[in-house]
């Protein structure tokens, strides 16, 4: 399949396998695509494979929900007496 063609389908696979949104499916595409994720996959075709796309969406979708660190509430810096 050609680059565009796999592109669209780690995202339709993303819509199915994760009950996403088109909208959000795409987006998290993007995003991993201007990340450079996604730059071997141009330049080797042989990446682009059905097994592939959804070993992408898998790891594209858990980049998606790691956790972010907890970071306190900023304080105003005046305190309660």
């Amino acid at each position: 399949m050609t680059y565009e063609e796999y592109l669209d389908e780690v995202t339709t696979l993303m819509t199915e396998m994760f009950n996403m949104s088109d909208e959000d499916a795409i987006k998290h595409v993007m995003r991993a695509q201007a990340a450079d994720f996604f730059t071997l996959h141009d330049d080797l075709p042989a990446m682009r494979t059905q097994e592939r796309a959804v070993q992408d969406a898998k790891t594209i979708f858990e980049q998606k929900n790691k956790s972010r660190p907890h970071t306190p509430p900023k304080r105003s810096g005046k305190r309660k007496t």
